[in-house]
């Protein structure tokens, strides 16, 4: 008897992740038999349909037309078409026939399938007790027993456990009526210790007993939970009850148990495909609720390890989406779990990965979330300066270029990592780096717009976004690019070509990050007056709101902007003069760069916590900090104006 049969079965939907089970095949149909009489009193089974070829005769000559009238009991229902069991008994009032278009047997295996989706159904959420959730709880904890007992008793006797099996199927599927009241459930479900009884079964020895668990543990820490709950108290209440149920989960080292099945379950079976999803959506969940889990996840399980070889598969699923996804999640802010990344090979993987988008774009828009979740991670990384140096050795400097010449869906990440790759004084070797392998070319050639037709295909806001990066680039070569080198020479000289049109393109771009910048001043300054005509006070943490909602409305640009036009207006005579001259057709002078720099400079602190990308701690080898360059240049602009 194979056991694992026995729990392919459709399973009731409870929320919109689930996917509907596949259709009976014609093979399962022909297995059923059932042992209901039919209506009449021969007492023979409806199922049993096969009748011999000498009974055919009679049928035939009782299909003969018959004139004269005769009672409704001796209708020969054998004229039905396709033998439809409803033929002669559904009609309507004038007497026409209908019928179901199905036979007796098609009938009684709709029943089945019916009577099978019915069972397990979920409870009435505002029919749901303490006593009913008590009940539930106690069905599961007897049915989890007694299938321990019997499998102890007769391991090597499937025969002997498998209706205890069925029963504690049958009971784990109960549970999920549970996540319809948190505030009631959970906490029952902590104090009457089932929760350690349900992260034991996920050692089950039957696979689809520990995807059941799965199930009712993603259900039940859904990140929705409680939301469709209007009081905001009740919500409140909801929370903490998710609270108190991601804690004893943990307690039971629900995080362990779960890496374990990853590598357990089979993804060429669809259960236990759909088993790997909800494991995955278990942590997000969790992440999601309390984000410092990451370390934990990533320092006691071999998470890193798995996700890292699961994005690597050459077919894409779900499932591989997901794993890009969950470790971008990891990586976003926790320094430690990016230097696990990276002794893991990660950046290596990364971009082995990623080099097959420099050719091709994306399939769908799955593989593109995939492929932008995988950039995101990298980007992430990228912010240990041990994570630049595996960048710049794995030549992922080289690889970003290609992506850039190429202008596909990829240009546009490959500009972002780039950016975060060179920032700061760690990134000073992949600046140098940069400028040998003549990424100069491409970087403004993109800055200046120059690419093929493939690149208007692009949105504006993905324009911006590139333009806002290949500032940072251009602000990370001059910040790490040492003075009188070859190298800042040939930076210097991409700004005096052609007449200083890249120059010219900068002021262009300062311009509409200024304009910007008025429409968000004005709406702050209107906010402030109201706030004080109300008798309210403006508070220092109001302030920062203000300076932070700047920053994003085109200050932030603007400061990166004119950060660099001082530093090609202090090093070469030629572009002061034009920059100054082009200032002065808008009725503005280099006073107007050193008040953005002043504002640069005395708010550096709060961009360092807000971008992540400026230093403001003394750099290595006696280099100048962030702060300390603008000071340089604030007082080098005030001698020239």
């Amino acid at each position: 008897m194979d056991i694992d049969k026995l729990f392919k079965v459709p399973k009731l939907p409870t929320s919109s992740k689930r996917k509907m089970p596949d259709n009976p095949t014609p093979e399962m149909l022909k297995k059923m038999r059932l042992d209901t009489p039919s209506n009449g009193d021969s007492g023979v089974s409806v199922m049993d349909v096969d009748m011999p070829e000498s009974s055919s005769a009679p049928r035939r000559q009782s299909r003969r037309a018959i004139v004269e009238d005769g009672d409704d009991e001796m209708v020969d229902t054998s004229f039905a078409p396709g033998g439809d069991a409803d033929y002669f008994v559904e009609e309507d009032e004038e007497g026409r026939f209908y019928g179901g278009g199905l036979t007796s047997e098609q009938k009684q295996i709709l029943s089945i399938f019916e009577s099978a989706e019915g069972e397990g159904t979920t409870e009435d959420p505002e029919g749901i007790s303490i006593t009913s959730i008590r009940r539930t709880l106690l069905k599961f904890e007897r049915a989890a027993n007694k299938n321990q007992d019997q499998r102890s008793k007769y391991p090597d006797d499937p025969s002997k456990f498998i209706d205890s099996e069925a029963d504690l199927d049958s009971a784990l599927k109960s549970l999920l009526s549970l996540a319809q009241s948190p505030v009631l459930a959970y906490p029952e479900l902590v104090r009457s210790g089932s929760v350690s009884l349900l992260i034991g079964l996920l050692s089950h020895e039957n696979a689809d007993i520990v995807i059941d668990v799965v199930d009712v543990i993603h259900e039940l820490t859904d990140e929705d939970v409680g939301n469709e709950l209007e009081d905001e108290e009740e919500q409140e209440e909801a929370q903490v009850a998710l609270k108190t149920l991601i804690e004893a989960l943990l307690e039971n080292s629900i995080l362990e148990l779960l890496v374990d099945n990853l590598s357990r379950l089979n993804e060429t079976e669809e259960s236990d495909r759909q088993g790997v999803f909800h494991i995955l959506g278990i942590f997000e969940n969790m992440l999601g609720f309390n984000p410092d889990l990451s370390l934990i996840l990533v320092s006691k399980t071999k998470m890193m390890n798995w996700l890292l070889s699961r994005v690597q598969s050459k077919t894409h699923d779900e499932n591989r989406g997901y794993s890009a996804e969950l470790l971008s999640i990891l990586l976003q802010n926790n320094a430690v779990n990016r230097q696990d990344f990276g002794k893991k090979d990660g950046v290596e993987i990364a971009l082995n990965v990623l080099s097959q988008f420099r050719r091709r774009d994306p399939v769908d828009a799955d593989e593109t979330e995939f492929m932008e979740n995988l950039f995101d991670a990298l980007c992430s990384a990228l912010a240990e300066p041990e994570v630049k140096s595996l960048f710049l050795a794995s030549e992922g400097v080289d690889l970003m270029l290609l992506m850039m010449r190429e202008k596909l869906q990829s240009k546009s990440r490959a500009i972002k990592t780039l950016d975060y790759a060179m920032s700061g004084t760690a990134g000073t070797p992949t600046c140098a780096n940069f400028v040998e392998v003549l990424g100069l070319k491409t970087l403004f050639a993109a800055f200046m717009g120059k690419g093929s037709k493939k690149s208007k295909s692009n949105a504006p806001t993905a324009a911006s976004e590139d333009i806002s990066h290949i500032l940072g680039i251009i602000s990370s070569l001059f910040s790490n690019t040492p003075s009188d080198s070859p190298d800042r020479i040939r930076l210097l000289a991409k700004f005096v070509e052609n007449n200083y049109e890249k120059a010219d393109k900068l002021l262009e771009v300062r311009e509409n990050a200024n304009n910007r910048l008025k429409v968000v001043d004005a709406e702050i300054e209107a906010e402030k007056k109201e706030t004080l005509a109300d008798g309210g006070e403006i508070e220092s943490e109001d302030e920062d709101l203000f300076y932070l909602r700047r920053l994003e409305g085109g200050l932030f640009t603007l400061q990166t902007v004119d950060y660099i036009l001082a530093w090609v207006v202090m090093e070469d005579d030629g572009i002061r003069g034009h920059t100054t001259q082009m200032l002065e057709r808008k009725n503005q002078s280099l006073k107007d760069i050193i008040s953005t720099l002043q504002i640069y400079r005395d708010n550096l602190d709060a961009d360092i916590q807000s971008n992540g990308a400026a230093t403001n701690h003394a750099p290595e080898g006696g280099a100048l900090s962030q702060k300390e360059i603008l000071q340089h240049l604030i007082e080098f602009l005030h001698e020239c104006s």
